[in-house]
């Protein structure tokens, strides 16, 4: 995936493009994991030509690209939002808090004013004193949105095989929290844990 989209932006005056995903939101069990990723005109894209949607990577390619966008981009920033937190304000406000926490982040270093932020999907995310653009479909479109989806996606997943050490019962660590057969079957028999969305699995037990 090229850098066209960005350069075109940061030919057109803004200083700083930041690319906005989540993951996790549909998953039973953990937190959504939001990352925004900023870029500046001096990005060095060579070694990240592989960055696409984390959907369409496999673990260990999601894994090596994680560790070099890091290295190569302005700044990078996680944030979450608890499963707690996504019961009580539901999954849609929850996502879209995790996002407003990662790039929060991300402001802390640039300035609001020269900042463009993407993010992916239909929603823009509220009480963000900046720009923003909402793209549908925009990590496999836009670099620093798939930039941002890769370090959420391996973010999350070293979360949830943490969890898994904690909660063997459940599998963590084979599907990430969400709703295989073999992790339905685990909460009807054991029960949810301290770390399920009780909104999602409250129809299993």
């Amino acid at each position: 995936m090229n850098l066209n989209f960005e350069k075109t932006k940061l030919k057109n005056g803004i200083c700083y493009v930041i690319g906005c995903d989540e993951v996790g939101r549909g998953s039973l069990a953990g937190p959504v994991v939001a990352c925004a990723v900023a870029l500046d005109l001096n990005c060095k894209s060579k070694g990240l030509e592989e960055v696409k949607d984390s959907k369409r990577l496999l673990p260990a390619k999601r894994r090596e690209l994680s560790v070099l966008i890091k290295e190569k981009v302005f700044a990078w920033a996680v944030a979450e939002a608890q499963p707690a937190t996504i019961d009580k304000i539901n999954i849609h406000h929850a996502t879209l808090l995790a996002m407003r926490r990662a790039v929060e982040k991300i402001l802390q270093a640039v300035p609001s004013e020269t900042c463009l932020v993407c993010v992916d999907g239909k929603f823009l995310i509220q009480k963000v004193a900046t720009k923003q653009q909402a793209i549908v479909g925009g990590d496999n479109k836009i670099f620093s949105i798939a930039a941002a989806s890769i370090l959420a996606k391996v973010h999350r997943d070293q979360l949830m095989q943490k969890l898994d050490q904690t909660y063997p019962e459940y599998g963590f660590a084979k599907h990430k929290g969400y709703g295989t057969l073999h992790h339905r079957r685990a909460i009807k028999k054991f029960g949810m844990s301290p770390v399920h969305r009780q909104t999602f699995c409250s129809h299993l037990v």
